[in-house]
């Protein structure tokens, strides 16, 4: 049986972004042949901190995904980073997802302990703090993106291709 894996990436939210790289990094993933149909895209969330989360556990309560990668934008990062946790004041929840040997042999990939304290974050926050509420087994992982140019574009495909492969 195949792992239902969800994808979630955010949409732009400052006038200079021309696009969301989280979403430029789903849509390059959606338009490869090869991958199960297991996928399913919940792309350009609102940036926003309610509605993000509320939409994106609305997917999961009616999908029951076996994974969730979400996926957001870091203008200032150059390396996919995977955070390990999320914090909403002085709560902290963290992945379930042993990152180690995940990212092991990544070569534009690395773990991050700071989600960003933004809607990244807050989505993050929620979504884990929804499956331990729920009791799910559900994995979940966030996923920062830097901004994809044609030198990094394709390393970033292929260790979140791996990613999409590991996780499940």
């Amino acid at each position: 049986m195949t792992a239902k894996i969800l994808l979630t990436s955010f949409d732009t939210w400052l006038p200079h972004q021309e696009s969301n790289s989280s979403d430029d990094l789903l849509a390059k993933i959606s338009q490869i042949k090869s991958l199960p149909d297991s996928l399913t895209f919940l792309r350009k969330l609102p940036v926003d901190f309610q509605l993000a989360p509320n939409l994106a556990i609305a997917q999961i309560n009616q999908l029951q995904p076996d994974t969730i990668i979400c996926c957001g934008m870091a203008e200032s990062r150059q390396k996919l980073t995977v955070e390990s946790c999320a914090c909403c004041e002085s709560d902290i929840m963290k992945t379930t997802v042993n990152l180690e040997p995940l990212l092991a042999d990544l070569a534009a990939t690395e773990i991050s302990h700071e989600a960003g304290k933004f809607v990244c974050e807050a989505l993050y926050y929620a979504v884990l703090k929804h499956l331990a509420d729920s009791q799910l087994s559900t994995k979940c992982i966030f996923v920062h993106v830097p901004i994809l140019t044609e030198e990094n574009a394709d390393k970033i495909v292929a260790d979140f291709l791996l990613i999409l492969t590991r996780v499940p």
